[in-house]
């Protein structure tokens, strides 16, 4: 599965199905995020369940900001509409592959219960 490029026109609708969204948000200026590429791509091939989309930190300043994006690359994992994991740097294949068998693994029952009582 290729990687979806996110943008202000398309990101809520992505993010917000259900299902696992993995973003990458990156620069092509970016060294580390260059380099990070194909290690995505990678794991878009191998987990054809999980949309992975990118967004252009250059060309989507608002979206970075609205997630207070500092350092690149940055990977967020959404599930079901909810950011469940979020860490700058570029990930190694098998931390990647961790990062994905976690947020699969999410009872997200009991996630949506914990963020309720959160914001109690």
């Amino acid at each position: 599965m290729a990687t979806v490029a996110l943008t202000d026109a398309n990101f809520d609708d992505v993010t917000s199905k259900d299902g696992i969204v993995l973003v990458d948000f990156w620069a092509s200026w970016c060294g580390p995020c260059v380099r990070f590429a194909p290690t995505y791509e990678a794991a878009s091939e191998k987990n054809q369940d999980v949309t992975f989309g990118k967004v252009d930190t250059e060309a989507e300043q608002e979206i970075a900001a609205k997630f207070g994006i500092r350092s690149i690359p940055t990977i967020m994992a959404i599930r079901d509409g909810v950011i469940v994991f979020s860490q700058a740097g570029a990930l190694p294949s098998s931390s990647l592959d961790s990062v994905i068998e976690q947020v699969r693994a999410l009872d997200m029952d009991e996630v949506k219960s914990q963020l309720a009582a959160q914001s109690k």
